[in-house]
């Protein structure tokens, strides 16, 4: 059970943050406005950590179903 709560929370935290992402250009940001702005720098301090947040969420999200498929095996 407490699996299945964290893969919830860990599923709404990532859409989250992948939401709060700088839009790129050439996607879907752009209907929207987002690939108006012009990046004239790199990567800011704030979406390097963003980034890295992501990428830690996305991976505990993966653990989360693969243990969850590991202990659905187990059970059945």
């Amino acid at each position: 059970m407490g699996f299945s709560i964290a893969l919830i929370v860990f599923s709404l935290l990532l859409m989250l943050l992948v939401l709060m992402h700088k839009g790129k250009g050439g996607g879907l940001s752009d209907m929207f406005g987002g690939g108006m702005q012009s990046s004239v720098g790199g990567s800011s301090v704030a979406e390097r950590n963003l980034d890295r947040i992501t990428v830690v969420v996305g991976v505990l999200w993966i653990v989360c179903i693969v243990v969850l498929g590991i202990l659905m095996k187990t059970n059945s």
